[in-house]
């Protein structure tokens, strides 16, 4: 099954760095998950919103225009019998359409569900990429923010 990106999709990545937008539109076609892009780029009072509410951990985030003009970072959730479903299952065939498609634009990403290793070296499979999210989880016990949805240009 093919998907595409809706027009709210198209407009949430206005202002996204060209070469991450369009790892975004091609992972579309490629996953075996819908996907609405959530969030791309974020004013800073929409990113103190967020970190208020628990939903992000800094107010140096990659979803703020950064140096060079584009935000660096997008959200990617599972759009799933029409509803935005907030579930790690279908999370993990994003990603593996995320990392394909990084792979193939040549941007050097890393993913929210791993943030210590580069998408284009994680595995290539969701159940690979599950474990992956496991091991991170091992390497780095007690609280830490693992964020799914969230796919940012590597600093």
């Amino acid at each position: 099954m093919s998907f595409a990106l809706s027009a709210h999709s198209h407009a949430r990545l206005k202002g996204v760095h060209p070469e991450l937008a369009a790892a975004v539109r091609f992972a579309i076609q490629l996953t075996t998950h819908d996907f609405i892009v959530h969030d791309g780029v974020r004013t800073l009072a929409r990113q103190r919103q967020m970190v208020a509410a628990g939903a992000s951990k800094t107010l140096r985030s990659r979803h703020l225009v950064q140096p060079d003009g584009f935000g660096h970072a997008v959200d990617l959730v599972p759009y799933i019998g029409g509803k935005v479903r907030w579930e790690w299952k279908p999370l993990y065939a994003i990603a593996a359409a995320m990392r394909e498609a990084a792979i193939e634009w040549k941007v050097d990403l890393i993913w929210g569900g791993v943030w210590d290793r580069h998408l284009a070296y994680l595995p290539e499979t969701a159940a690979g990429l599950e474990a992956a999210v496991k091991a991170y989880c091992a390497r780095h016990p007690g609280p830490d923010f693992i964020d799914g949805p969230h796919f940012e240009i590597a600093s």
